[in-house]
C-alpha cells in the first residue's frame, strides 16, 4: 500500500538549515481509507477486549495478557509492516506507527504489545538468517509465540555495552555457554523467544536468539512496579545457559547495532504510543470537566480548567504534526533505499538511522506531553483522581515510565545535540556555513524592511528566527568549549530543548498551512490558534534555554551580544492566547475528536 505522500525528504537533522514545504509535509489528515480502517480496529480492539477486564489486567491474571496478544496477532495487529511471505501484511511505516497510537489507550496492554512487535521481533525480522526469520517471525507475527528483548542489566541501563553476561563456545563447538542475569524485561514472564546480548569471551557484544526452556535459562518473580503494574516484567537468569551456535543473532561483536538501530524504532513508535494513551486521558478530562460541578456549575466553564483542557489539546496536536511528518519521511527514506536495491531490513533500518536525530526528540517530546495530560487530568478530576476508581490515577502511573525506557530523556537530548554535531564534523550537515551567515547578522544592524506577504509570513519568519538562536547558541559553545563540550551536559540539554521546541513550532505551522491549502484560510482559524499560542510559547521557552546555556559559557560583551541576538531572534508579538485557549477548549468540549 502506498502512502499519499511521494515528495522527496530532508535529510536528517537537515530541517534546522534547510526550509519545509508545507505540499511536501505528511499529515494526519493525508491517511487514506485503509489507514482509517486499521486506526479504527485498533480502537474497537481496546473498547471490546481490553479496557472492559483492564483490572484483570492490572492483577497479572495468569495467562490474560498472553492471549490478548494472540487475539491482536489473529486480527492482523502484530504484523502490520512484516513481510508477507512471513505472515506479515506488508503495510508502510506510516501505517504501523498509527497502530502503536491506536494501540497506545491500552495502558499495560499497549506496553506489552509495543515490546512484542518493536523489540521482542524487530532484531530477529532485520538481522536474522533466512533461517532464523523462517522459523520465528511467522510465528511472532500471528501471536502464536511472544517475544521479549533483555539487553538491560542491574549495573548496565543507559551504559548498555557495559553488560556483564558472558557467551562462551562450548569445547564440542555447538553451544555457546552463558552467564548473567537481565533485569526489567516486558513480557519476561510469558515470552516464548528473547533476544538477548552477552559478550563472547568478554569483549565480542554480540545479540542471541534464546527460547524459553532452554537448558540453564530461568527467570525471577513478577516485579512490583509504581504503574504499568499489568505488564509482565521480571529479572532473567542464564547459569551455564546452552544456546545453539546457530542462534548467534547478527554478527559477532556487532550486537551494538542491533541494540542501537532497534532503539531508533522504537524511540518513534514510543512517541505514537503515548499520543494515544494522551488522546484517552484528555478526552477522559474533559468529559469528567463537562459533568463535574462545583458552586452549581460545571468545572469546564471556569477559565483555570479551561486553560488546561486546551493547553493538552495543544501539544496533543503539535506532537502529531511531528510524528507523522517524521514518519513519512522515514517511509521516503526506506522506499528510496528500496529502490536502490538494498534488502527490506537495510532499507527500513538505515531510513530509521537517518532520522535517529528526530526520533530522539520525538521520544522525548511525546512522552513529556503524555506526563502533562495525565498530571493535568488528575488535577482536574480533583480529589477523584487520586482514587483507583478513575482511569486517569491509572494513566497517572503508567505514564511515568515512559520519560525512563527506550533510553532516558536525558539520554536521548544529549543524543539529539551530539548526532547533530557528529554529522556536522562528517560533512553530512553543513552547520559552519549557516552559524557564520547567523554570527554575521548579529553583528549587523537588524533589517527592519517591509515584511513578506502572505496569511502565514510572520510565522515562516519566527521559525526561521528560532533555528538562528539555536546556530547562535550550539555554535557559540562549540567555539567556546571545544572538546570539553560533551562533559557540559547542561549545556547540551539546554540546546536539546531549543531543538525539540523549534522542531516541533515548524511541525505545527506545516500542519496548519497545509490544512489550509486543503480546505482554506477560514476553515482552519482553530487550528491557527493552536499553532499561534504553540509558537507564542516555544519563544519564551527557546529564549530562556538559550540564555541558561549562554550564561554557563560567555562572559563581558560577548555575552552581552548574543543576548541581543537571542532577544531579536525569539522575539514574537503579542498574542491573545488566553482567548485562543477559550476558543480551543470550547471545540474540545462541543466535539472532542476534532483535536483529541
Amino acid at each position: 500500500m502506498e502512502t499519499t505522500m511521494t515528495a522527496k525528504a530532508l535529510r536528517g537533522g537537515e530541517w534546522l538549515i534547510a526550509p519545509s514545504e508545507a505540499h511536501d509535509t505528511f499529515i494526519r489528515e493525508d491517511f487514506n481509507e485503509e489507514q482509517k480502517m486499521v486506526l479504527d480496529m485498533c480502537h474497537q480492539f481496546l473498547e471490546t477486549e481490553v479496557l472492559p477486564i483492564i483490572d484483570r489486567i492490572d492483577k497479572l491474571e495468569p495467562g490474560l495478557m498472553p492471549s490478548l496478544v494472540q487475539k491482536a496477532g489473529e486480527q492482523g495487529l502484530l504484523g502490520t509492516s512484516m513481510p508477507e511471505e512471513y505472515g506479515g501484511l506488508a503495510r508502510d511505516f506510516i501505517t504501523s506507527t498509527l497502530v502503536n497510537e491506536g494501540l497506545g489507550g491500552g495502558f499495560s496492554f499497549s506496553v506489552a504489545i509495543a515490546a512484542h512487535t518493536g523489540i521482542g521481533t524487530l532484531p530477529i525480522l532485520y538481522f536474522g538468517t533466512p533461517e532464523q526469520k523462517s522459523k520465528y517471525i511467522p510465528k511472532l507475527a500471528s501471536g502464536e509465540w511472544k517475544g521479549a528483548y533483555g539487553l538491560t542489566e542491574p549495573n548496565s541501563g543507559s551504559d548498555a555495552l557495559s553488560a556483564k553476561t558472558t557467551a562462551r563456545l562450548s569445547d564440542d563447538g555447538k553451544y555457546y555457554i552463558l552467564n548473567g542475569q537481565k533485569c526489567w524485561i516486558t513480557n519476561g514472564g510469558f515470552a516464548d523467544v528473547f533476544t538477548i546480548f552477552a559478550k563472547i569471551d568478554g569483549d565480542k557484544f554480540t545479540g542471541f536468539i534464546v527460547e524459553r526452556g532452554m537448558e540453564g535459562f530461568t527467570q525471577g518473580p513478577e516485579e512490583h512496579k509504581m504503574g504499568i503494574k499489568g505488564s509482565s516484567t521480571v529479572q532473567l537468569y542464564f547459569q551455564d545457559c546452552k544456546v545453539p551456535v546457530e542462534n548467534v543473532l547478527g554478527e559477532i561483536g556487532k550486537g551494538h547495532l542491533i541494540a542501537f538501530n532497534i532503539l531508533n524504532i522504537g524511540r518513534l513508535k514510543l512517541c505514537a504510543a503515548a499520543l494515544g494513551g494522551a488522546r484517552g486521558s484528555a478526552k477522559t478530562s474533559a468529559e469528567y470537566a463537562k459533568t463535574r460541578e462545583q458552586f452549581k456549575i460545571p468545572i469546564a466553564k471556569f477559565g483555570a480548567i479551561r486553560h488546561k483542557i486546551a493547553e493538552m489539546a495543544i501539544r496533543i496536536w503539535v506532537a502529531d504534526a511531528a510524528l507523522y511528518r517524521t514518519a513519512n519521511w522515514i517511509e521516503l527514506k526506506e522506499r528510496e533505499l528500496r529502490e536502490a536495491g538494498k534488502s527490506f531490513a537495510e532499507s527500513l533500518l538505515g531510513a530509521a538511522e537517518e532520522y535517529a536525530i528526530e526520533c530522539s526528540m520525538l521520544k522525548v517530546y511525546g512522552s513529556e506531553v503524555l506526563d502533562f495530560v495525565v498530571d493535568e487530568g488528575v488535577q482536574i478530576h480533583g480529589g477523584n483522581g487520586f482514587s483507583d476508581e478513575y482511569l486517569i490515577s491509572k494513566a497517572y502511573r503508567d505514564s511515568r515510565i515512559n520519560r525512563i525506557y527506550e533510553g532516558t530523556n536525558e539520554i536521548n537530548r544529549l543524543l539529539t545535540v551530539d548526532m547533530v554535531l557528529k554529522r556536522a564534523m562528517k560533512g553530512k550537515l553543513d552547520l559552519m556555513g549557516p552559524a557564520m551567515v547567523v554570527q554575521k547578522e548579529l553583528m549587523s544592524i537588524p533589517d527592519f524592511g517591509s515584511e513578506d506577504e502572505g496569511a502565514f509570513a510572520k510565522e515562516i519568519k519566527y521559525i526561521g528566527q528560532f533555528k538562528k538562536a539555536i546556530l547562535m547558541v550550539a555554535g557559540a559553545a562549540v567555539q567556546k568549549l571545544m572538546m570539553q563540550l560533551e562533559k557540559e551536559q547542561e549545556v547540551l540539554m539546554n540546546i536539546a530543548d531549543m531543538a525539540i521546541e523549534a522542531f516541533h513550532a515548524e511541525s505545527a505551522l506545516l500542519r496548519t498551512m497545509k490544512l489550509a491549502e486543503m480546505r482554506g484560510l477560514e476553515a482552519v482559524a482553530l487550528e491557527r490558534d493552536v499553532m499561534q499560542t504553540f509558537l507564542y510559547d516555544a519563544a519564551d521557552k527557546i529564549n530562556k534555554a538559550g540564555k541558561d546555556a549562554l550564561n554557563s559559557f560567555a562572559s563581558g560583551d560577548e555575552l552581552k551580544m548574543m543576548h541581543i541576538g537571542l532577544k531579536r531572534f525569539t522575539k514574537v508579538e503579542p498574542f491573545n492566547s488566553k482567548d485562543a485557549r477559550r476558543r480551543i477548549c470550547d471545540k474540545v468540549l462541543a466535539d472532542p475528536g476534532y483535536f483529541l
